[in-house]
């Protein structure tokens, strides 16, 4: 694939850097690092003394990151993992001194984009969605291979789509002709499991099943809670964490997982004095999320759900 036009517009851009309060002689992470907008903007703030890690399991990112940053050298590492390794990643890169840490948990848009990446129901391709190519499990494998009732659980957990168990339904009868290969294809059966009237108006049909197809394959949620934790357990004293999601379920575990490490003793009211010993380990520079300006939302209409929850190291 020709990757040399790999360009994603990052959100909320601003709003992440002045965020993450960037100083000399500290380290910063960009765990989600795609073409490298973000990251660009970290090592232009960055001191002589500072060191950027840039993570990403898609390995054409990398390399459009890789010339985007080349200016400067070797003050720029590259990983390809998974940020859900972001606790291993910091011990194999030896960081004692990590000041900042950025996740944006959205898909790039080159990855929508590029039909034979599979993800959207708007270019006809074979279904993949594998954030990271080299993977094994796809779209397709999903899609022909789960069982009923697996896949009535993800359409409704990760899509929150109310026709959950038609649309499982119609997709394991339509297969049994033949495999569903297609991204039109697929996105042909969803419509026709929903009805009517619930079609009218609104997104496209198929755009909550996708979603939670794209979150299966790629495991997404369940890297969230490890790597918010692994940063805050790796992070200097006055270190920030920013993080951009762009659906309910990611905004949730954040959320939750912040309030979990902002909180004190848990020990109950009517003990004299604690006997937990658990302390606050961030505190929250924001109490509500960040949303994209008006302006942002005319520029870029894909930021529209987007929301930046940031956190200190205490």
């Amino acid at each position: 694939m020709d990757n040399t036009n790999f360009q994603h517009v990052s959100v909320l851009l601003h709003e992440c850097i002045e965020g993450l309060c960037i100083r000399d002689g500290f380290t910063y992470v960009d765990c989600t690092t795609g073409s490298g907008s973000h990251s660009f903007q970290i090592a232009k703030r960055m001191g002589p003394n500072s060191r950027l890690i840039c993570i990403d399991r898609d390995t054409n990112a990398l390399d459009a990151a890789r010339r985007r940053l080349v200016a400067f050298g070797d003050r720029v590492t590259f990983v390809h993992s998974n940020f859900s390794q972001l606790e291993d990643i910091l011990k194999e890169q030896n960081i004692t001194d990590l000041g900042g840490v950025l996740m944006d948990l959205g898909c790039s848009s080159p990855q929508f984009d590029t039909p034979e990446r599979g993800f959207s129901y708007q270019h006809d391709a074979r279904i993949d969605m594998r954030m990271d190519p080299t993977q094994d499990l796809s779209a397709y494998d999903v899609v022909n291979g789960y069982t009923e009732s697996e896949l009535k659980r993800i359409i409704s957990v990760y899509g929150e789509e109310k026709f959950a168990a038609r649309i499982a339904a119609a997709i394991v009868s339509a297969r049994q002709t033949k495999p569903i290969s297609g991204t039109v294809e697929l996105a042909a059966i969803i419509k026709g499991a929903i009805p009517a009237a619930a079609r009218e108006g609104g997104p496209h049909p198929a755009k909550r099943t996708f979603q939670a197809i794209r979150i299966e394959v790629n495991r997404e949620l369940d890297a969230i809670e490890p790597a918010i934790r692994a940063a805050v357990d790796g992070m200097a004293s006055t270190g920030r964490i920013a993080v951009i999601t762009f659906h309910s379920l990611e905004d949730r575990i954040v959320k939750e997982t912040y309030a979990d490490l902002a909180a004190g003793c848990t020990c109950p009211h009517s003990f004299p004095v604690c006997v937990c010993g658990k302390k606050p380990r961030i505190s929250l520079i924001n109490k509500k999320p960040i949303l994209p300006t008006e302006q942002e939302l005319q520029d870029n209409p894909r930021s529209r759900s987007a929301k930046l929850r940031s956190a200190e190291r205490l």
